[in-house]
């Protein structure tokens, strides 16, 4: 072992590398050509855009809750929206109803957002706005979403991990099946 030179024991594949006139070696390709190349996504920011909790049935849902396990509602949405020139922002919606027998126990409404920098190919902007930034926020509002329902009384709630890809192909599908829907519709006219 003490004759490895290796200063740095994290593989260097692991780091961006850094722009060939930083480098101070003299090395290089010189393929880009002294152009600087953007990354193909930055996180600006991530905000709360929206939030709401309202318990108001408490304090006797806790009575309930005692006996009974809730049914919980949970639907999610995903939004993309530019803001201007390769700045883009993605809104993750997500609303959870809690419910005991009839009585409602809660509803967590929240919107977590975040602006983007995109420079990708035209072609590839949809995924990455509705696959790999809701896959950035996500984690950010499951712990605002457990926090809040902890915090109000009840078991936090725990998001399932959402395949976002998968919601992207059904969205994709159905705008598919829409424009044949119309492209039919103004055939038939």
């Amino acid at each position: 072992m003490a004759d490895e030179d290796n200063e740095n024991p994290v593989p260097e594949e692991r780091f961006t590398p850094e722009p060939e006139e930083n480098k101070g070696d003299g090395g290089g390709n010189g393929a880009d050509g002294g152009a600087t190349e953007q990354p193909a996504l930055v996180i600006n920011g991530q905000y709360i855009k929206d939030y709401s909790f309202e318990a108001p049935n408490t304090p006797e849902v806790f009575n309930l809750l005692q006996t009974e396990m809730p049914s919980i509602q949970v639907d999610i949405d995903v939004q993309g929206e530019g803001k201007g020139d390769n700045l883009f922002e993605v809104v993750l919606k997500v609303r959870s109803e809690a419910k005991v027998k009839e009585e409602l126990a809660y509803i967590c409404e929240l919107s977590y957002a975040g602006l983007f920098s995109i420079n990708v190919p035209p072609e590839h902007l949809g995924p990455v706005l509705l696959i790999e930034c809701p896959l950035i926020l996500f984690p950010f509002l499951r712990r605002i979403m457990a926090d809040t329902t902890g915090d109000g009384g009840f078991a936090p709630l725990m998001l399932s991990p959402i395949d976002f890809a998968s919601l992207y192909q059904q969205r994709v599908a159905q705008a598919q099946a829409q424009a044949e829907a119309e492209g039919q519709a103004d055939a038939d006219a």
